[in-house]
């Protein structure tokens, strides 16, 4: 329980003193005009008050991630603990907020458009196409998830496809209605929802007396299948969104759309990561109390199947329910947000105007049809889910480390001395975390087919070649100065 706390205490010391001092190093400046208020559409770019956006902002970075990929990363033991404080505070939180910060200030562009900008055209047409697919995987995984969940605990009777076809219907709905109709009125009752249930489970704790392991008693690697699972790199992109993710970079714009002063990014982006961490944490630090004193009620159980297992053995049934309802809810929340994203982002490319609802429809359709495909695969394929959510994890993972080179290079033409280290240094580990994966993971890369230790040189040499051509940029940009 030590570390728990203090695992705590230092999220919350990460928002109120390191995010002041990134606020500081990018220039926030409470006098600009926002893209909100300097052309409101009532379809995209629209007004809306901060604590609205904060709660929307955190649960469409949420969903399931801070909970089924925590529920998933403990399994590697209590290094899972420093990860997500770590991780959270140097480098998703920091991803997010100047991601956003960027977006805000370049009339809120999309993620592939600030690749562009900063990493040239033919990164942003490469990350347009990347990013698309990615808000599609996540929008499968995401239809999917609550789909199975409804169906296992409510409605066993039926085919499951009923409540497919329910989500998607309500997906197509909240996709092309303006922001502020559904998505701005219902969702702040669902980031209660969330939030309300990560506080139960510590009382919990409380109640219960939960022997929570601490760093020093279990740092080991405890996997199951630890011989083909090592904590690096696999318990990075297990946990993702609790720690670090891409994919909030990709829902930053929305709400950038949304704020009417600059000096929302900090507490709306950096708040939303810290809120998001401590949720992972609480989840984190239940499911390792389960895995190591409980095992018997874990065997075969997936992160979603452990989200009921804790629920029910700790709560009386009403509240079980209601946990169960809150993960289906962030589900869900999630997955409209991804495919509103990936027709935002298509617009942006194909320069369709959105506030005709049949444009909107004619550029969401498409997306959908895709996402169709891939959740039909993953409900009638044995391992069409697995499948599914390994890419759409590690693509995860990608698309937050070219963010963090994006960004990197956007403070180092801040020319403010050295400053832009505080994303190169988690550039660099995402890199890694990233390639090595791909060479090191036996079913999803090519661990099957090299030694692990030659999987990691390679992803070695990757992250120092790019590192190279980094500073190779960075001694011309000052060359061009001195001239």
């Amino acid at each position: 329980m030590i570390t728990f706390i203090i695992s705590i205490i230092l999220l919350l010391l990460g928002y109120l003193l390191y995010s002041k001092f990134i606020e500081r190093i990018i220039g926030v400046d409470a006098n600009r005009t926002t893209p909100a208020v300097a052309h409101p559409d009532g379809v995209d770019y629209v007004p809306m008050k901060p604590w609205r956006i904060f709660l929307i902002q955190f649960l469409n970075i949420a969903g399931v991630g801070p909970i089924c990929g925590a529920i998933m990363g403990a399994q590697f033991g209590t290094a899972s603990f420093l990860w997500i404080v770590f991780g959270c505070i140097f480098a998703g939180a920091v991803h997010d907020f100047i991601a956003g910060f960027i977006s805000i200030r370049e009339d809120g562009a999309s993620l592939p458009e600030i690749h562009g900008m900063y990493l040239g055209n033919g990164m942003k047409q490469f990350m347009r196409g990347f990013t698309v697919v990615l808000m599609i995987l996540v929008g499968a995984v995401f239809v999917n998830t609550p789909a199975v969940l409804l169906n296992s605990n409510f409605t066993p009777d039926w085919n499951i496809f009923i409540w497919v076809i329910i989500i998607f219907a309500y997906y197509l709905i909240a996709t092309l209605l303006p922001i502020d109709k559904l998505i701005g009125k219902i969702y702040p009752i669902f980031g209660f929802m969330l939030l309300g249930m990560a506080v139960a489970i510590v009382v919990a704790f409380i109640v219960y007396q939960v022997p929570i392991p601490e760093v020093w008693e279990r740092l080991d690697n405890q996997h199951p299948a630890a011989a083909t699972n090592p904590i690096f790199p696999m318990m990075f992109i297990s946990i993702a969104c609790g720690a670090i993710s891409g994919f909030h970079a990709t829902q930053s714009p929305l709400m950038a759309r949304c704020m009417v002063n600059e000096k929302q990014t900090r507490p709306i982006f950096y708040g939303a990561m810290i809120a998001e961490g401590v949720v992972a944490l609480i989840w984190a630090a239940a499911a390792t109390y389960f895995f190591h004193d409980k095992a018997e009620l874990c065997v075969g159980k997936s992160g979603n199947d452990m989200v009921g297992v804790i629920a029910n053995e700790w709560f009386p049934k009403v509240i079980a329910v209601i946990c169960i309802l809150g993960v289906i809810s962030a589900a869900v929340t999630t997955g409209d947000t991804a495919l509103r994203s990936a027709r935002l982002i298509a617009a942006d490319f194909t320069h369709v105007d959105q506030k005709p609802v049949r444009n909107r429809l004619l550029v969401a359709l498409p997306v959908f049809l895709v996402a169709a495909g891939l959740l039909v695969f993953s409900l009638l394929d044995k391992e069409g889910f697995q499948v599914i959510w390994r890419y759409f994890s590690w693509a995860n993972q990608v698309l937050a480390m070219v963010t963090l080179w994006a960004v990197t290079v956007f403070l180092a033409q801040l020319r403010r001395g050295a400053w832009y280290l505080i994303t190169l240094i988690p550039a660099l580990l995402m890199t890694m975390v990233t390639v090595s994966f791909i060479f090191v993971a036996q079913k999803e890369g090519f661990g099957s087919l090299i030694p692990r230790t030659w999987g990691y040189i390679i992803a070695g040499g990757i992250t120092v070649f790019l590192l190279g051509l980094f500073i190779t940029w960075l001694g011309k940009q000052r060359n061009e100065i001195k001239k």
